[in-house]
C-alpha cells in the first residue's frame, strides 16, 4: 500500500506539475472552449463500484458521444493505482480523503473552475464546509480544506480559480442492520456506533476493509462503548492507535467480526446470506438489500456520521482531446439527470437544484427533504427500495449533514495505522 508519509516527504512532483500548468495558462495554451466536438474519444475512468455503474456509463456515452471505459476496484487498490500510475487513467473518482495523497504524488492536475459550467451552483458544503450556519464541520479532512489550489501550489480553503477536484456525489455513512434480527432504534437517540462492538452481535459484524474508512467506523464504535478515548478522532496519536487496535485485535481473536468486505456487492452478499446482521455499509448496499426484501436500516448514530465527499480528478497525464472529453464528462455529472440517478441510491449531488426536475415530488421529498414516502420508490436497480409511508433514516439532507462526527481522512499517522490495520486483518 502506498505510504502517504513517503509521498508527502517530497512535494516536488505536484509543485512541478503546478508550475508547468501555471506557465501554460500564462502562455494561453490552457483553456479551451466549453463545448467540444463529440468524436469517439476514449475516456478511462478509475474508481469504485459506488459511482462506476453501468447505467451511468451507457447514458454518458450516449449523451456525450464518446467511448467511456470504467475501471472499478476496491478503494485502497484504486488509490494505489492512481497515485503510482497516472498514465493508467484519465479521470479518477473516489473520496476526498485521497486528495492529499494524489496531489502530493503529482498524480492529478488542477481543474479550471471556469470550464465547469455549473460551478456557481455547487452548494456551500465543499466551499465553506457547511450547508447551514449551525452545522458541525466534523473532524478530519473536511473537503473545503482541500478544494482550492493556492498560489504556492498547495491546497487550502482560500478560494482560487483552480480546484483540486470536482465536487459531485456525497453522503454520510454509518452502519446498517437487519431489522428482522435487531429491533429498530431511534435515530440520533438510541442508535449508536457502539452497536458494532456489542457482544450480543458476536460473529455477525461486518466491517469495510479500507484502512482510512474502517478505522473510523471502529474508532467511533470503541469510543461510544468507552473502550478508547481520542483527543481528535481525525488525527489519532500513535498511542491512541495502539490502544484502539489492541482492543480490536482482542475482539477479532474472540470471533467478534463476521468478515471484512472489499466492495459494495460483497457487503450486500454478507448481509443477504446471513453472514452478518450488522456492519459498515454504504447507501447503495442498503438500497439493494431493501430491494431484495431484506429489511435493512441505515442507522443515524447519536455520535454523528462519518462524512464523505466524492471527488473527480484529472490525471496529470490527461491532455488534448481526452482532457476536453474529461471536462465534458465532469459537466455531464452536474447536468441534472446523473444527480437524480444517484439520489435513488441515497446519494446527494453538489448542485441538487438542477436534479430536482428529474425527480418526482415523492422522490425529492423523501431523499432530500426527509419527508415520508408518499408512494413506493424504486432504486437504481428498478426494484422497490422504499415503501410508502417510510421515512429516510436521519431525516433531510441538511439534518444529516449537520451531524458529522468525522470526515473520511488520511491522518498524519496513517502509515502507522495502516500497519496496525493489516495486523488486525491477519490476527
Amino acid at each position: 500500500m502506498l505510504s502517504p508519509r513517503n509521498v508527502r516527504s517530497n512535494l516536488s512532483p505536484s509543485r512541478r506539475r503546478f508550475l508547468k500548468y501555471s506557465a501554460a495558462v500564462a502562455a494561453g495554451t490552457v483553456g479551451a472552449p466549453l463545448v467540444h466536438s463529440k468524436s469517439k474519444t476514449t475516456l478511462r475512468v478509475l474508481g469504485t463500484h459506488v459511482t462506476l455503474q453501468e447505467p451511468l456509463r451507457q447514458q454518458a456515452q450516449k449523451d456525450l458521444g464518446i467511448d467511456i471505459v470504467f475501471q472499478p476496484n476496491g478503494s485502497a487498490s484504486v488509490l494505489q493505482q492512481a497515485a503510482t500510475r497516472p498514465e493508467s487513467f484519465d479521470l479518477y473518482e473516489q473520496w476526498s480523503n485521497s486528495i492529499n495523497v494524489l496531489w502530493d504524488a503529482g498524480a492529478i492536475q488542477p481543474i479550471e473552475k471556469a470550464r465547469i459550467n455549473h460551478w456557481d451552483e455547487i452548494n456551500s458544503l465543499t466551499k465553506i464546509g457547511r450547508l447551514t450556519p449551525d452545522a458541525k464541520l466534523g473532524q478530519g479532512d473536511a473537503p473545503y480544506k482541500l478544494l482550492n489550489v493556492q498560489a504556492n501550489g498547495l491546497l487550502g480553503a482560500e478560494p482560487s480559480d483552480l480546484a483540486s477536484f470536482l465536487p459531485y456525489v456525497h453522503n454520510v455513512d454509518s452502519f446498517a442492520y437487519n431489522s428482522q434480527v435487531i429491533a429498530p432504534g431511534v435515530p440520533y437517540e438510541t442508535e449508536s456506533w457502539g452497536w458494532l462492538l456489542d457482544p450480543q452481535y458476536k460473529g455477525k459484524v461486518g466491517i469495510i476493509n479500507e484502512p482510512s474508512i474502517g478505522i473510523f467506523d471502529l474508532a467511533l464504535a470503541a469510543q461510544a462503548r468507552g473502550l478508547v478515548d481520542f483527543n481528535d478522532i481525525g488525527a489519532m496519536s500513535r498511542a491512541e492507535i495502539d490502544t484502539l487496535f489492541d482492543v480490536l485485535i482482542s475482539l477479532k481473536m474472540d470471533g467478534h467480526f463476521g468478515g471484512f468486505w472489499n466492495s459494495v456487492p460483497q457487503s450486500v452478499q454478507f448481509m443477504s446470506s446471513g453472514r452478518v446482521v450488522i456492519g459498515s455499509m454504504f447507501s447503495p448496499g442498503v438500497s439493494a438489500l431493501n430491494g431484495q426484501g431484506i429489511p435493512t436500516i441505515y442507522a443515524a448514530p447519536r455520535e454523528g456520521y462519518r462524512g464523505w465527499h466524492g471527488v473527480m480528478c484529472l490525471s496529470s497525464n490527461t491532455q488534448g482531446r481526452v482532457r476536453d472529453a474529461a471536462y465534458d464528462y465532469m459537466n455531464w455529472w452536474l447536468s441534472g439527470e446523473p444527480g437524480a440517478f444517484i439520489a435513488r441510491q441515497g446519494y446527494y449531488i453538489s448542485n441538487p437544484g438542477r436534479s430536482r426536475p428529474h425527480l418526482s415530488d415523492a422522490e425529492w421529498n423523501y431523499w432530500y427533504e426527509g419527508e415520508p414516502a408518499s408512494t413506493d420508490l424504486r432504486g437504481t436497480d428498478g426494484n422497490i427500495s422504499v415503501h410508502a409511508g417510510e421515512f429516510r433514516s436521519g431525516g433531510s439532507y441538511e439534518t444529516r449533514f449537520s451531524n458529522i462526527a468525522v470526515w473520511n481522512t488520511v491522518m498524519p499517522n496513517y502509515e502507522y495505522s495502516l500497519q496496525r490495520w493489516y495486523g488486525l486483518l491477519t490476527a
